[in-house]
């Protein structure tokens, strides 16, 4: 007899399946069909001064809202206005040297009206992204994207799904096509990710070193060394040589290596020399990974093309700041 919680499951992933496949066959279809028009777009967007406006009703709304956040955060300064405030009163946010993206799968809801009319009153570049390649919002865009006719992913037809993944698709490719364009780098997405996971793993280390260095040099009794590995915290010091240059590094396991007369020796006779560097501009994702592989839990930081040890950075700064 067959179990019933079984026949169950294998339709529940059978269904999975079936959705999945007819998204993903639906993203190809909108992926050949991309002309022209995404090219103008672009260009359109790039020309503005002022902001993208995104907008649209239900679903198209909250994948609207999503589009004009993905713009934001990849240096398109974007915001997203409801068609039905806007109809009372947020009109007032779209400004010249603005374009607007309206989105909406037949192309005919109501509420986007007002929306529509404003920037054909005051000559704001409209882009539209619709189904219907004859309805009135794509008549009346200066730039359309039309997406290719793919079923919905539920046999019935009725519900939104293959549509608003080959429009926040479509919202994706075009973020990505104006980051490339304008030379988007890590550094500019952390300007605006601060915060969070993503933030902490696009954190410089000049971000977090300290530039108070622990540094004695080779000719250092081990009196004054031991002063400094306790006097600065870090439970290590640097060893330079006399221009300054970092030579080597005294560790609790050098220590320990030299306890029999530790007190007679100098600095030079106690370190490791070559220790593990890293630039400061390097990721602090980067300073970890060589930590971690090192199994050290301090990096000085040098300035690419010189020996001078101008900070150090610990692996706890790193676990403070989210990096691992």
């Amino acid at each position: 007899m067959m179990n019933p919680m079984t026949s169950s499951t294998t339709d529940f992933l059978a269904t999975a399946r079936r959705v999945i496949a007819r998204e993903a066959e639906a993203l190809t279809l909108l992926g050949d069909s991309l002309g022209d028009s995404f090219a103008q777009a672009v260009t359109l967007i790039l020309a503005a001064k002022g902001r993208v406006i995104v907008s649209g009703m239900g679903k198209s709304g909250h994948i609207a809202r999503k589009i004009a956040a993905t713009f934001a955060s990849t240096g398109t300064p974007a915001h997203f206005v409801h068609p039905a405030e806007a109809s009372h009163g947020d009109l007032g946010m779209l400004m010249s040297g603005d374009v607007v993206l309206v989105l909406s799968n037949s192309g005919e809801t109501t509420e986007l009206a007002d929306i529509i009319a404003h920037t054909r009153r005051f000559g704001i570049p409209l882009i539209a992204i619709a189904a219907r390649e004859g309805s009135t919002l794509m008549r009346q865009a200066d730039v359309g994207l039309l997406l290719p006719p793919a079923a919905e992913a539920c046999d019935t037809g009725i519900v939104p799904t293959t549509s608003t993944t080959m429009t926040l698709a479509l919202g994706d490719a075009l973020a990505i096509a104006l980051m490339e364009h304008r030379q988007f780098t890590p550094e500019h997405f952390r300007m605006f990710h601060p915060g969070g996971k993503l933030g902490a793993k696009l954190l410089k280390v000049r971000d977090l070193m300290h530039t108070e260095v622990p540094l004695v040099t080779v000719q250092t009794p081990m009196t004054e060394a031991l002063l400094q590995i306790s006097q600065k915290g870090f439970g290590v010091v640097g060893v330079t040589d006399g221009a300054g240059d970092l030579q080597g590094i005294i560790t609790d396991g050098d220590l320990r290596r030299h306890m029999k007369g530790l007190l007679d020796l100098a600095a030079g006779d106690v370190m490791t020399p070559r220790p593990a560097t890293v630039a400061p501009g390097a990721l602090a994702e980067q300073a970890v990974a060589i930590m971690n592989e090192r199994k050290i839990t301090c990096l000085f930081v040098v300035e690419p093309g010189t020996s001078t040890a101008s900070g150090i950075v610990h692996i706890h700064d790193c676990l403070r700041a989210g990096v691992i």
